[in-house]
């Protein structure tokens, strides 16, 4: 069982990341931001209101976002491991997502922490915006975001390096060096694919 979390600024590549290594670890990648563009896409109920607050570059509430996930992390696939993308972001979801691994009896193996240029990171989102036609990616909307990030996930880092937890990696590069720094890291706290 290999139970991961991906960490980094928006646009660092933990979507791209969280493929690659799910696929290495056999194991399902959970993005809640994919659930949420899911449900924005389907006109659901939960989609409409996570879209007002995606649309102002604001996450999601916690209670929408921990029932998600706590919903999602009890599927049959989700047994044998997982690896989150995009939760947790506050100290809130870090104590929720505890709360949820101890009613399973288990813990997390690592924290992936994805280091990118902030340049790098508006330049990849605003291309992004382009490619994928996505509403939520103006240049305002993704430094706002950022600062979300330097303001409420940032600190999470202290905690999961408290918990010697954090695997630092380079996100910059092409995307199988990336994939292989993670793999070398993680390979080197006993954490095999």
């Amino acid at each position: 069982m290999t139970r991961l979390l991906i960490i980094g600024p928006p646009g660092a590549g933990k979507g791209t990341q969280s493929a690659k290594l799910a696929e290495a670890f056999k194991i399902p990648a959970i993005s809640t931001g994919d659930i949420f563009r899911e449900n924005v896409k389907n006109e659901t109920e939960l989609g409409q209101q996570a879209k007002a607050f995606m649309d102002r570059g604001e996450y999601v509430p916690d209670s929408l976002t921990n029932d998600l996930v706590r919903d999602r992390l009890a599927w049959a696939d989700a047994a044998a491991g997982f690896l989150l993308d995009g939760y947790p972001r506050t100290a809130d979801q870090v104590e929720e997502l505890d709360r949820i691994l101890t009613d399973q009896g288990e813990s997390l193996d690592a924290v992936v922490l994805l280091i990118a240029d902030t340049d790098e990171v508006v330049r990849r989102l605003l291309n992004r915006a382009i490619e994928q036609g996505r509403t939520d990616d103006t240049e305002d909307v993704i430094r706002h975001r950022l600062d979300i990030y330097a303001d409420q996930t940032a600190p999470l880092i202290e905690v999961f390096s408290n918990r010697q937890l954090v695997v630092e990696v380079d996100g910059l590069g092409a995307v199988q060096e990336v994939t292989a720094r993670i793999l070398e890291a993680l390979a080197s706290r006993g954490i095999e694919a």
